[in-house]
């Protein structure tokens, strides 16, 4: 006999049993028997079944209501943190923005939508551009950004983070097409990434995304890789450049100082110079007028007086003097610079000569002037000795 053939009015259990498939029934009404005797509802008789059906029926959907209430009240309770502020939508339609805190709104009526408005996001791009003088340039950015009015960051912008990097590279592009590559490789990055965030502040505002530029930051600057080279070359001539400029301007700050004092000094010199040719015009116009004086007083004494001091004057820078002899053709010959070297050889010695100052033309000229006196007295004894004889 086959495992299903009927017998008995009851199927064969294909692993041995003779028990039938479950009834869903009967297990459903003992289920409501044992829910209502939970909730007192199995103490009456048979002939009170329908009432206590009713009853158990109203207990069951209290407590699945009560149940859909609870969840319903939890799933209301939004916790909104110090950082954070949360957009209401009640029906799809903004309501409220929610301050930190617990907060509760209704589920499946409102939807809160927290976001977090002190947090500081960057946003990096990199992209090859074109500048004013038509070179390529590869300019890596980074944009800083927080969230100023959380209402349009949610609702007038469906994605404004996107919106945020098409707006930044828009930004940098059309500053960067307005300067020119030495701009943009050297000092000028500062004032392109000051000039970006201006347009891109202005974008943003246009679009009311809500969002505030903390800063823009340009990274270094570099030229595509096939003509690097060229550029590095380029960027060497100007440092080159530019530190010549600098020698040149360090020498000339200590060149002209120097010429400038070297023109006071001259000046100075020349004032001196000038006031001590004034001073001595002065002083010997006022001994001219002294001798003057004098002069008047004795005129025969002042002449003598002149004579000897102007040949004194004369033969102290002379070294030859002729004297002729008054009565007689001879003319004397007096050698001063040698007389001078024996009278001084004579005074100081062989050892001493060398070690003593140099005499003042003064003394020499007065022990010349000495010996041709003696020189003289004995030239006229002897003249007057032969006379005698």
């Amino acid at each position: 006999m086959a495992w299903n053939e009927p017998g008995n009015g009851k199927q064969r259990d294909p692993w041995g049993g003779d028990q039938g498939p479950p009834d869903l029934d009967e297990a459903f009404r003992k289920f409501r028997e044992k829910l209502g005797a939970a909730f007192g509802g199995g103490r009456g008789g048979s002939s009170s079944g329908g009432g206590n059906e009713a009853a158990q029926a109203g207990a069951v959907l209290a407590v699945i209501l009560a149940l859909v209430g609870a969840i319903w009240l939890y799933l209301g309770v939004h916790v909104i943190d110090e950082q954070e502020r949360a957009v209401v939508l009640r029906f799809g339609r903004f309501s409220e923005i929610l301050d930190p805190g617990l907060n509760w709104n209704p589920s499946l009526i409102d939807t809160v939508i927290p976001v977090n408005v002190t947090r500081e996001r960057q946003y990096e791009s990199s992209g090859m551009m074109l500048t004013q003088d038509e070179n390529i340039v590869e300019l890596p950015v980074k944009v800083q950004y927080n969230i100023a009015d959380v209402k349009a960051f949610v609702l007038n912008v469906q994605n404004p983070e996107i919106s945020l990097g098409h707006a930044a590279d828009s930004a940098l592009r059309h500053v960067v097409g307005s300067s020119k590559l030495e701009q943009v490789l050297s000092e000028g990055r500062a004032e392109i990434a000051e000039e970006t965030r201006v347009k891109l502040q202005s974008y943003l505002d246009l679009y009311g995304a809500g969002i505030q530029i903390v800063g823009v930051t340009i990274q270094e600057a570099k030229p595509p890789r096939e003509v690097k080279a060229a550029f590095d070359d380029v960027i060497k001539a100007k440092e080159d450049e530019e530190r010549t400029k600098n020698e040149a301007s360090a020498y000339a700050n200590g060149m002209v100082p120097e010429a400038r004092g070297r023109g006071q000094r001259a000046l100075e010199e020349a004032a001196g110079y000038r006031a001590k040719v004034v001073a001595d015009a002065e002083g010997e116009a006022q001994r001219f007028q002294k001798l003057l004086a004098e002069y008047k007083k004795a005129p025969a004494v002042m002449r003598e007086r002149l004579y000897i001091d102007s040949m004194q004057r004369w033969l102290s820078g002379s070294q030859k003097v002729m004297v002729s002899v008054e009565g007689g053709n001879n003319v004397l010959y007096l050698p001063i610079d040698r007389l001078g070297n024996r009278a001084e050889g004579a005074a100081t010695g062989p050892a001493e000569a060398s070690s003593t100052r140099t005499p003042t033309p003064a003394s020499t000229a007065q022990q010349v002037a000495d010996e041709v006196v003696d020189r003289l007295r004995r030239e006229a004894a002897a003249a007057r000795s032969r006379e005698s004889r």
